[in-house]
């Protein structure tokens, strides 16, 4: 076998003289030139990273900052101008404060904590970032923070929670760009605006309100340590659910500060000594929290806001509720549920003539029952009668209508048998009228009435009035069987306050846009429903319930004015419902799981209810109730029903549209005067209006 020849490596300069090559091109080259090539490249790279550098800084300092969720918050007023929060999430309000208004201890507890060097790096800390970032890229991906004040602000502003390297990238850029649009004291003043401190509480604002009931200016080194301490972890040092963690980061935030110069180790130590008052109110983020859901969720259904434009458009919306009126029905809720875990209250005041909504309560707690039981359907109980009766007064009958108060077997469609029972079973065993049928909340009287009107009619009379539309034509109707909203029971009262108008419930009256131009505006609206008279003379009768022998009088004392109103009570449920002649009320009591009222939780809903229309005459006039030109008064016989007379032990003042009223005075109890005569034609009268069916 031929070996292959053994190709031998040949010195550079040989190999090119055999091939040939001119003797220019088989010279060495020269080194100066070929270091000149390189340091010409090397000047083209600098050259480019300079302008690239520079280009990030122009962007850093003259491009605009992105929307963020702070600087262009919707913010939500009260009716009087009175700022309630800023909307600056889903669920989400915060109750901002300006840093003036913040302690001294708590910028340096949250400094020390948080970023001792604050005041010196340009937003980003060099020694914290290098030690994160070898971390993450061990890791592959973000493990450690390593951030500023003013990453951490970036990161709240502009960025989600993702852990991903290209987010750290831009919440670097982000952090740049707010060091150099804002001074150290604006980004300090939106940091504690905006982080978030556990609990549903976000801002020092509504941080110091939910934890200490106090605000925020008033916090104590104690308090101020603890709050600056809970951002690093609002879940695992919760002051309500893990109380020696937040004692432990407590003391960590001390030592944090005497360790930065900013407090002497006797002051720490005096400060972890001192007893923390916690209150942990049940509506962190704001005051009214169940209204201003409500409200944020109007504005994107009925204003066609998207979320973006909600949250951060930089809005203005204008809303309609009554800050006194509101505190009245928060606390008289509150007094009402102590001390019974579990039970539910809600409530509701309206303007009767605008439909505005003034006070605005959901249940006892928006952290642990968002659920808006302003707007949940339960039973009305005697609450619905007014309707019944509304009924029967459009259909001709009059308030001097009257029947027996006893126990009684209805037979209805010929073959169906139903047997009522009054409340407890109290009955007169006597003649009552209709007034005395409300005001007394008889169950007897007003099944009758239902049945001899036709359910079928009542059914479609709570519907004029905006009640659902799907209740059956039963003989039960009467007695507030189909479940209804306290908002359904106020906007339906309304009707009988404003003289027959069934107005449209109002939250917010006007948004403004970021230059604040007007960019909608709701007017009242109203449409006639009922008639006047037969709206007064329901009026009149329920005032009835609020004097001796109604069902309301407990409370009546407590209301320094005018006031008609509608008790209503199941095994379940509790209600008050009625209004003054400018603010109609309801207000709910009761369980979500449906489980039975004791006695005295039956009567809680009056206290509620009192304390709401107490409040409305201390804010604002009332005025009185009208009379119709065409209703008149006339005193009557209430066991007869005919006109009183001086003899009837009994006298009761009605409103009868006019032409209506008894003609025939009373044939049990005549006057002494009256003579035989005047006796004859008023007997041959009461004969005659009874054969004309009257």
């Amino acid at each position: 076998m031929q070996k292959k020849p053994i190709r031998k490596r040949l010195p550079w300069r040989v190999a090119l003289a055999r091939t040939g090559a001119p003797a220019d091109a088989r010279a060495e080259p020269d080194p100066p030139a070929r270091l000149a090539s390189r340091r010409r490249a090397a000047a083209v790279v600098a050259g480019c990273a300079a302008a690239c550098v520079a280009g990030v800084a122009v962007y850093i300092r003259f491009a605009p900052l992105p929307v963020g969720a702070l600087q262009n918050p919707s913010r939500v007023a009260a009716a009087d101008g009175t700022a309630l929060a800023d909307l600056v999430g889903a669920g989400v309000t915060r109750r901002e404060v300006p840093l003036s208004q913040v302690p001294l201890w708590l910028q340096k507890a949250t400094l020390a904590v948080e970023d001792n060097s604050f005041y010196e790096h340009h937003g980003l800390n060099a020694r914290g970032i290098g030690r994160a970032l070898l971390a993450d890229l061990l890791a592959g991906h973000v493990v450690q923070g390593g951030s500023t004040i003013t990453q951490q602000l970036a990161k709240n502003l502009f960025l989600n929670n993702d852990r991903t390297l290209l987010r750290k990238a831009r919440e670097v850029l982000y952090a740049l760009m707010l060091e150099a649009h804002l001074s150290k004291q604006q980004i300090l003043d939106d940091y504690l605006n905006v982080i978030y401190y556990g609990d549903g509480a976000t801002g020092i604002g509504t941080a110091a309100e939910y934890y200490f009931g106090k605000p925020a200016s008033a916090l104590n080194l104690a308090e101020s340590a603890l709050l600056a301490g809970l951002p690093k972890g609002p879940a695992l040092y919760s002051p309500t659910a893990h109380p020696a963690a937040a004692k432990a980061r407590q003391r960590e935030v001390l030592q944090a500060m005497v360790r930065a110069g900013s407090l002497s180790p006797a002051a720490a130590r005096g400060a972890y000594a001192q007893p923390l008052n916690f209150v942990h109110r049940g509506a962190p983020d704001t005051i009214a929290p169940y209204f201003m859901n409500a409200v944020a969720q109007e504005a994107q259904v009925k204003h066609h806001l998207t979320s973006n434009g909600l949250y951060r458009g930089g809005l203005y919306l204008q809303t309609t509720l009554d800050p006194k009126l509101q505190q009245a029905l928060d606390r008289a809720i509150q007094r009402a549920v102590l001390g019974r875990p579990g039970l539910e209250a809600a409530g509701v005041a309206m303007d009767v003539r605008t439909g505005d909504i003034l006070a605005y309560s959901g249940g006892r707690d928006y952290r642990t029952g968002p659920f808006d039981r302003v707007r949940g359907r339960r039973q009305p109980g005697s609450t619905f009668k007014p309707f019944v009766y509304a009924a029967a007064l459009d259909a001709g009958s009059t308030a001097a209508m009257h029947m027996q108060s006893a126990p009684r077997l209805f037979v209805y469609d010929h073959t169906h048998f139903y047997r009522v029972h009054n409340f407890a079973d109290e009955y007169t065993y006597t003649n009552i009228d209709m007034k005395q049928a409300l005001a007394r909340s008889d169950n007897v009287f007003a099944v009758a009435t239902n049945l001899q009107v036709r359910p079928a009619r009542v059914v479609r009379e709570a519907a004029a009035f905006g009640l659902p539309a799907n209740m059956k034509p039963y003989p039960s109707l009467a007695l507030g069987v189909f479940p209804v909203s306290p908002l359904e029971l106020a906007r339906a009262y309304a009707v009988f306050a404003n003289g027959g108008y069934l107005v449209a419930p109002r939250m917010i009256s006007e948004i403004r846009n970021a230059s604040g131009q007007v960019v909608w505006r709701d007017p009242p609206s109203a449409l006639r429903v009922a008639r006047a008279d037969t709206s007064y003379i329901l009026t009149d009768m329920l005032q009835s319930v609020m004097k001796p022998g109604g069902t309301g009088y407990r409370v009546a004392g407590e209301i320094p004015g005018a006031v008609a109103a509608k008790t209503g009570t199941t095994d379940t449920d509790a209600w008050m419902v009625g209004y003054t002649p400018a603010t109609v009320c309801a207000v709910w009591i009761g369980y979500d799981r449906m489980r039975p009222l004791s006695a005295v939780e039956s009567h809680l809903a009056a206290p509620i209810f009192a304390s709401v229309m107490r409040a409305a005459y201390q804010a604002h006039p009332q005025g009185t109730f009208i009379r119709p030109a065409d209703v008149e008064e006339v005193a009557i016989d209430p066991e007869t029903g005919e006109r009183a007379t001086k003899a009837c032990p009994v006298r009761e003042t009605n409103a009868f549209v006019r032409g209506t009223g008894p003609a025939v005075t009373c044939l049990a109890h005549p006057a002494p005067a009256d003579s035989v005569a005047d006796r004859a034609r008023n007997a041959f009268a009461a004969v005659w209006a009874w054969f004309r069916g009257r």
